[in-house]
């Protein structure tokens, strides 16, 4: 909902372009909420997608074009269809540090942080040394690119903790994340079904055939629930923050509410560091009884439809927000301890 004093304000054309399947979330979210009718949304992609059947109005992108050029075809784009706001996906870090060419053609480009910082937390090397976050620290960890760095981190860490995993410094979805396992070797892993669980022996056979690998992060292993924290952000400020507690056992369904004081806490810190804006996702997992800090996403995480479900619109009030001011948005209360899911359905393209 919006004040009355802002309702006189024209429509405008907000193009979501190429991103993560969560864009078809945010679009039927947004259109759901704007009951005034103020947005008329555009979303494109190389290949007709789902986001497609709800937008407003669904352009085919080309295939095959990155970085400059793409940030090129981008303000093109932008030209061709008159967009008023430019929500990122793709790029997302290349078209925000063009923000003034995309300005110049009277586009507001809606980002979760500046170029620097998208570049920053897509490396948890880097952004693991800046952080300073006392409610949730993050895991101690040490990046390693040779088999001898890797031993000696393993010493290093295993003398204070009792179980290790490594992962790579740059990575989406968990992709590369492993539990070391100092007993059972790969084949024994998977036979048994034991998931995203190396061997050590195994571990350090195949990394003595690399003389040199990409960046990746020996870290303690954390035990304790994971929280996945849906936060709209306006340049710093925390606006929202709804945290999903994720159940331990794979066999449990559903996630829980949890407006746990130091997570949020955490989150209007990291906001606040960060310079923070739109919807992102911050990711925690306990150990004992602190949150410790795993990373921050700079988009919609995939499971933002629960955290909608537990009562405010997140990428409405992102949206509105950004587009005529956070004191025109009204936020719904979120309803701390709701049990959320989610379910999939099928649609013919």
């Amino acid at each position: 909902m919006v004040s009355e004093s802002v309702l006189a304000a024209p429509v405008q054309r907000v193009w979501f372009n190429r991103a993560f399947s969560s864009v078809y979330t945010a679009i039927s979210l947004i259109r759901e909420a704007d009951r005034e009718r103020r947005y008329h949304l555009i979303y494109s992609h190389v290949a007709p997608a789902t986001a497609g059947q709800v937008a407003h109005q669904f352009e085919l992108e080309p295939a095959g074009l990155k970085g400059d050029q793409y940030v090129e075809w981008c303000l093109a784009f932008c030209r061709q269809h008159a967009v008023d706001i430019f929500v990122t996906g793709k790029e997302a870090r290349l078209i925000t540090a063009a923000g003034e060419q995309f300005a110049a053609l009277g586009v507001r480009v809606l980002s979760a942080g500046s170029a620097e910082t998208l570049q920053l937390l897509h490396d948890k090397a880097r952004f693991y040394a800046t952080v300073e976050c006392p409610q949730a620290p993050p895991p101690e960890a040490i990046a390693v690119h040779t088999l001898a760095e890797f031993d000696a981190a393993y010493t290093e860490l295993r003398g204070r903790y009792s179980k290790l995993c490594i992962k790579p410094s740059q990575s989406i979805y968990g992709l590369g994340f492993a539990l070391i396992d100092e007993q059972r070797s790969c084949a024994e892993l998977l036979i048994a079904g034991v998931q995203y669980t190396i061997g050590l022996a195994d571990l350090r056979a195949g990394l003595a055939l690399l003389p040199e690998f990409r960046t990746m992060l020996v870290m303690e292993y954390l035990e304790g629930r994971e929280y996945s924290v849906d936060c709209v952000g306006d340049n710093g400020k925390l606006v929202v923050a709804v945290p999903r507690k994720k159940p331990q056992s794979s066999s449990a369904t559903g996630q829980r509410v949890d407006m746990h004081a130091d997570i949020l806490a955490a989150c209007a810190t990291l906001s606040e560091h960060y310079g923070l804006n739109g919807c992102f996702n911050v990711q925690f997992r306990e150990t004992g009884d602190q949150p410790r800090l795993l990373e921050i996403n700079p988009r919609m995480s995939g499971g933002i439809s629960m955290a909608c479900a537990a009562g405010p619109n997140l990428p409405y009030i992102a949206l509105a927000g950004f587009d005529r001011g956070f004191e025109h948005v009204e936020i719904a209360p979120v309803r701390n301890g709701a049990r959320v899911t989610e379910v999939s359905i099928a649609m013919a393209l």
